[in-house]
């Protein structure tokens, strides 16, 4: 298991000369050291990985800053590049933590993207579609043009297959209902049940024609024309890089319980692989953000006119803004008032 081994900073100046040829720093160019022991960010681990689904993962490969001074994360760098524009003011942990706390209150989110995190990440075509419309990141996927793209696919189980959403267009929640195996009491599966095994029944055939993938590039077919009929269940893998800003609307978008829910594992991944490097700013954002509720105008004067605890609607005609707002005053526990 990585530790944490702090770094003990040079009391005079480095040689300039490097061990590997060519890698030295230009003879006018002047090191300065750390003021203070340092440590590793990620506890001096080459990757900290998570497992997502049947054959994903989400691993984080590094971060700037990778060394902070010891007793500190790196929101410090945050800090830092907030005080170039505040000044130096305050410089305890304490005040460290209601600096990040204002920037992320006032939405000042510029020092927020002088740390980033770069992460390799495995996952299936039809999830990577939906992940790089988040186009702030800098990613490099593996080429199916240049290599055979390996024998995996995502499978979800029997139990895992949601029905189309009846009020959402995009998605779903709700699952079949899978019935135990047949025997004596219940001597035939449910029609729920038949329409899930026939999902993975399809699933199956997809995957098959990984076989004829095979055969054909074996044949002679250029790779970029043989990979047309695979499936977007196969797997992919990319490198992802992004600042903290755009990580954190990333997450907002896609740790929502309206995202797709096998993003959601991924996005969950990445929150839980930075949240010990930046905890006070991932503390902010669940507080101004991700766990936060939007008013509209609109909300804002039914909530001025409410009467005894009691809230009207919303002055639209809108039936799904109005259902939206029923759902906020749920989420609220007030009384709806009509």
């Amino acid at each position: 298991m990585a530790t944490d081994v702090a770094h003990t900073n040079p009391t005079t100046t480095p040689p300039l000369a490097a061990d590997v040829a060519g890698t030295a720093f230009p003879a006018r160019a002047k090191a300065i050291a750390f003021e203070s022991p340092t440590r590793d960010v990620m506890h001096n681990a080459a990757r900290w990985e998570i497992k997502c689904l049947d054959h994903g993962f989400v691993a984080l490969v590094d971060a700037m800053p990778r060394l902070v001074p010891q007793g500190q994360t790196a929101d410090q760098a945050i800090v830092q590049a907030a005080r170039v524009s505040y000044g130096q003011g305050t410089k305890q942990i304490s005040e460290d933590r209601g600096l990040i706390r204002y920037l992320l209150r006032h939405r000042h989110t510029t020092p927020l993207e002088m740390v980033e995190f770069k992460f390799h990440i495995a996952m299936p075509i039809f999830i990577a579609r939906q992940w790089i419309r988040h186009r702030t990141a800098n990613v490099n996927e593996y080429s199916a043009r240049y290599s055979i793209l390996p024998d995996r696919f995502y499978t979800p189980t029997l139990d895992a297959i949601r029905k189309q959403s009846k009020s959402n267009r995009q998605g779903g929640e709700e699952t079949f209902s899978v019935s135990p195996a047949p025997n004596a009491q219940s001597p035939a599966p449910s029609s729920e049940s038949l329409t899930a095994q026939d999902f993975l029944a399809y699933l199956d055939r997809a995957e098959a024609l990984y076989q004829d993938y095979l055969k054909l590039t074996d044949a002679g077919v250029s790779r970029e024309m043989a990979r047309m009929g695979l499936p977007v269940s196969v797997y992919t893998e990319w490198y992802w890089k992004c600042d903290l800003h755009n990580i954190l609307r990333f997450l907002s978008l896609r740790m929502d319980s309206h995202a797709q829910l096998e993003i959601r594992e991924f996005a969950t991944a990445m929150h839980d692989l930075i949240a010990p490097i930046v905890p006070m700013t991932m503390e902010a954002w669940r507080d101004y953000d991700f766990e936060s509720m939007h008013l509209s105008k609109l909300e804002i004067a039914a909530m001025k006119s409410a009467k005894a605890g009691v809230v009207g609607p919303i002055a639209t005609q809108n039936k799904r803004e109005q259902a939206e707002w029923e759902a906020k005053l749920a989420s609220l526990g007030l009384v709806k008032g009509w």
